[in-house]
């Protein structure tokens, strides 16, 4: 069974967008991943475009766009939503279908970053590095602990703290 797996954030530039994208590439036959944001840049982040680039992940059909996308009673259910930023995750979710799991692996915003090019890069290969070891614990969880959602959500929480 394919489980859905959305990412939220505010802008929906950066983090949530590497998030989808690395999931995206490792998770296929198991994970389908998406991202939104509660107030869409309205383009991704260059710079998240070019660190995904340079690890070879695909990057086509990444955009930002609203959360509002997937409260549509058309969009199909998810099964997790993770935050990945604290203002996200201090918003009311919005409306998406399915009995999902919700959880947050807060992480800086490398967008935010000041300084040179070479600051910006640093910036977004530190985050996206980070966001790999969560991704790779988070395909470490055996797919039959999903029956459970309390267990699941008790396995995806410390992920939180990966990186």
């Amino acid at each position: 069974m394919t489980r859905r797996v959305l990412f939220l954030c505010t802008g929906n530039s950066a983090r949530s967008v590497l998030a989808e994208a690395t999931l995206r590439a490792w998770g296929v036959g198991r994970y389908e991943a998406y991202s939104a944001g509660s107030q869409p840049a309205g383009q991704v982040n260059p710079f998240a475009i070019a660190q995904l680039e340079r690890e070879g992940f695909p990057t086509d059909n990444l955009r930002s766009k609203s959360w509002d996308e997937f409260s549509a009673e058309t969009t199909a259910a998810m099964d997790l939503i993770v935050t990945v930023c604290d203002s996200a995750a201090n918003e009311s979710c919005p409306i998406v279908h399915g009995d999902y799991v919700r959880v947050h692996w807060g992480l800086f915003d490398p967008a935010a970053v000041t300084g040179n090019d070479a600051d910006k890069r640093a910036a977004f290969a530190e985050a996206h590095a980070i966001i790999q070891k969560r991704m790779r614990a988070f395909l470490d969880i055996r797919d039959d602990v999903w029956a459970d959602k309390a267990a699941v959500k008790a396995l995806l929480e410390p992920i939180a703290e990966v990186g």
